[in-house]
């Protein structure tokens, strides 16, 4: 006979460290949101396609920050109904969708700066100095903001690497305005915007590539599923894992189920409690749904075909 067990809440940890990250979020979009105005017009006066440039990463900061700000607030809500395992996929799909965004906005400035060397146009060096400055102090105020949360949630990791990009984006722009005043040279403008773009798009694939990978529901990355399984039949009185599955609900909730068949005289009990310490305490897997059945009755599972 079947037994169905779990162990621990997906949720918890994250629920309890959402509250954290939404008032950081919330400042570092006020922060962006007053900049972003301040480069966009300063950058529609001055013809600077780089000040643009940088305006246009820091509307995508701008909406990446609020995606993951609504994701967020939207995945604390608890599971009920038929979203059984909560919403926090939302942060996923937010972290997917700021990929798309940057990538199209990278894409965009790149083709508008070839453009311009056949003619590029006077832009004024000192506002567009001036303003890059500005940009990159906000920058920095939100890259520290985030910085903690970066290393724990994918959904915070895309808005923070949207701020880094937009930093480095700043420091581009500066330099563009400090070639143009001091030597006129124009040309500075749509090359350091073609550099931020092409020093967006790798980190942008990067994040795409991880929200993907959750989606998709691939075994956590660096975890070897195999190793997972042997490791598993090794238990004591185990003697067969099948329909094993690892997978990520959303940044750092690692979720497994399995099948462990056991001889006949096996005590399902300390079968269980052996399984949730490996997963928890190699793995890092506190959420696991484990199956423990004697061999007689293990035989049905092993003709599914899913």
């Amino acid at each position: 006979m079947g037994h169905g067990h779990g162990h621990g809440g997906p949720g918890e940890t994250a629920t309890s460290a959402s509250g954290h990250y939404i008032r950081r979020l919330a400042v570092s979009l006020v922060i962006l949101l007053a900049f972003f105005v301040l480069e966009a017009v300063v950058g529609f006066l001055t013809s600077s396609l780089a000040l643009l440039s940088d305006a246009g990463h820091m509307l995508t900061d701008v909406l990446g920050v609020g995606m993951a700000l609504a994701a967020i607030t939207a995945a604390r809500r608890p599971a009920a109904g038929k979203s059984t395992f909560g919403l926090y996929r939302i942060e996923v799909l937010a972290a997917l969708a700021n990929a798309v965004l940057l990538t199209g906005v990278a894409g965009y400035i790149v083709y508008e700066a070839v453009g311009r060397f056949r003619n590029p146009p006077e832009v004024a060096g000192v506002p567009m100095m001036a303003t890059a400055a500005a940009g990159l102090v906000a920058n920095l105020a939100v890259f520290v903001l985030l910085r903690g949360g970066a290393g724990e949630s994918l959904n915070v990791r895309g808005a923070y690497l949207e701020v880094l990009a937009d930093a480095v984006g700043s420091v581009g722009v500066l330099l563009g305005g400090v070639l143009t005043w001091a030597f006129g040279w124009y040309l500075a403008d749509p090359v350091v915007a073609i550099a931020v773009g092409l020093f967006v798009l790798p980190r942008t694939f990067k994040l795409a590539r991880q929200a993907l990978r959750i989606l998709v529901q691939q075994a956590p990355e660096g975890m070897d599923v195999h190793e997972l399984r042997a490791e598993l039949t090794d238990l004591p009185a185990v003697t067969d894992v099948h329909d094993l599955h690892v997978w990520t609900l959303t940044s750092g909730m690692e979720v497994a189920s399995a099948h462990l068949t056991t001889r006949s005289d096996a005590d399902h009990g300390d079968v269980l409690v052996a399984a949730q310490r490996l997963l928890s305490e190699r793995y890092r897997i506190d959420h696991a749904t484990l199956q423990v059945e004697p061999t007689e009755s293990a035989g049905r599972c092993h003709n599914l075909t899913w």
